[in-house]
């Protein structure tokens, strides 16, 4: 029986010829090994958020996703697999087809079809619902709470950079100042709980009425050309966690709305359905705080352009969105600024020739000299260092972080944590750590 889905009036249905180039694969995917019951297998991961539900594939099956690039049909896969002995029928080929289309995993007209359904459907929310409840932290308040309360109850700040320890210059300010902003993971809390204890423990007894929420947007790429020439994406909708529901400050929105178009804001906010950046955040700051707070939301893009063109158009919307900021927020008690970012991110997983563990000791001293720049506050010796050798290490902190410390130039920050995830099965591996920022007159 055919699937078949409206759409503009027209019937939607699954991939059904043999004959034609079938839709490629899509490139967001995530293939992971896993073993169940000595079976080897793969297993489909989705960070974009479209599959229908879990989806495993027998580890054989996978040699024939090569072959899903857009240059080949079902017929055209049967003779490839004919040359090394196969007897696979048509049918076979193209029943599996259709279950990859079904699941959502094809660029087909089935998965356009959904995407634009389900985008939709999300704009028209008030409230943003959890990605990341029942995964990466207990969907469960209680067991939510009771993880947490564990993990702030036995808290040792972590630093391990290189093999001596601390060895980020001490700026001497960890004591000194008002707390105004923090840099903090974004890391999924099942590898990186140690770090965001030491880098949200200090924010437990301040009592802000507003949080301005600056973090890194990893699928703003996913729907050009909506956020073309606009790093900053916005959202009015409240952010909901297990922990209840966080109110978007609408008054503040409203102002920045009026100023949009020279900051480069968008308000379209499609990327922050799938997002973790700010979620992550969220449960910390609902855990720690009991008292009532609004927040800005707010997701920045790639700034690569700054790599190579000196006040070019994406330079001057930072600055407009940076003195924006910090005329509104820069002076305002009632205010902090979390800046939600990881550091390095590298491996084969994401495109390095290289296993991660070779890169580990460069990577490090990367990261070591990250760091001390960053907690200088200076915006634009961090911005130096990023050009020398144009982002090897795939920083995603970068942006929203170098936003920060353009809209509050004055700040002084000490390093709280640092650790490194080393994925070893895929060959990969993310760093990631926390400042904490003072005001020093």
């Amino acid at each position: 029986m055919r699937k078949n889905q409206k759409q503009n009036g027209k019937m939607v249905q699954l991939v059904d010829y043999v004959d034609k180039n079938l839709p490629p694969m899509r490139s967001g995917v995530e293939m992971i090994p896993v073993t169940h019951e000595t079976k080897e297998l793969i297993y489909i991961h989705d960070p974009e958020g479209y599959l229908e539900k879990p989806f495993v594939l027998d580890k054989e099956i996978v040699a024939l996703i090569p072959l899903l690039n857009g240059n080949y049909s079902v017929r055209d896969i049967r003779q490839e697999l004919q040359r090394y002995g196969s007897d696979v029928e048509e049918s076979q080929l193209l029943a599996f087809v259709r279950r990859l289309d079904k699941a959502r995993l094809l660029l087909s007209p089935w998965f356009h079809h959904f995407k634009e359904k389900l985008e939709s459907n999300f704009q028209e929310l008030t409230v943003r619902p959890p990605v990341c409840a029942g995964q990466s932290y207990p969907s469960d308040p209680i067991a939510l709470k009771d993880m947490l309360g564990k993990a702030f109850s036995s808290n040792g700040k972590t630093f391990c950079i290189g093999n001596t320890g601390r060895d980020v210059e001490d700026r001497g300010v960890e004591d000194a100042g008002k707390v105004k902003a923090l840099f903090a993971p974004h890391i999924d809390p099942r590898v990186g709980l140690h770090s965001y204890i030491p880098a949200f423990q200090p924010l437990a007894d301040l009592r802000p009425s507003r949080v301005v929420l600056l973090a890194t947007s990893h699928y703003a790429g996913m729907f050009h050309p909506i956020y073309d020439g606009k790093p900053f994406i916005v959202t009015r909708k409240n952010f909901e966690t297990p922990l209840g529901v966080v109110p978007a400050d609408q008054r503040a929105l409203d102002e920045l709305q009026d100023h949009a178009s020279d900051c480069g804001c968008s308000f379209q906010d499609r990327a922050h359905r799938n997002e973790h950046s700010i979620e992550l955040h969220l449960i910390f700051l609902q855990y720690l705080w009991s008292h009532s707070f609004q927040l800005v939301p707010m997701l920045v893009g790639s700034l690569e352009e700054l790599y190579y063109h000196k006040s070019g158009d994406i330079e001057k919307k930072v600055e407009a969105m940076a003195a924006f900021l910090r005329k509104k927020y820069g002076n305002d008690e009632g205010t902090i600024f979390l800046i939600s970012g990881d550091l390095a991110h590298i491996g084969r997983k994401f495109g390095d020739q290289r296993p991660a563990s070779e890169l580990f000791t460069e990577v490090k001293s990367f990261d070591r000299t990250f760091l001390n720049c960053a907690q200088k506050g200076d915006n634009a010796v961090l911005l130096e260092l990023m050009k020398e050798t144009y982002d090897p290490y795939r920083i995603c902190g970068f942006p929203p972080l170098y936003t920060a410390l353009t809209a509050l130039p004055e700040l002084k920050g000490t390093v709280t944590s640092y650790s490194l995830w080393d994925e070893r099965e895929q060959e990969s591996a993310v760093t990631f750590g926390s400042l904490l920022y003072r005001e020093i007159s």
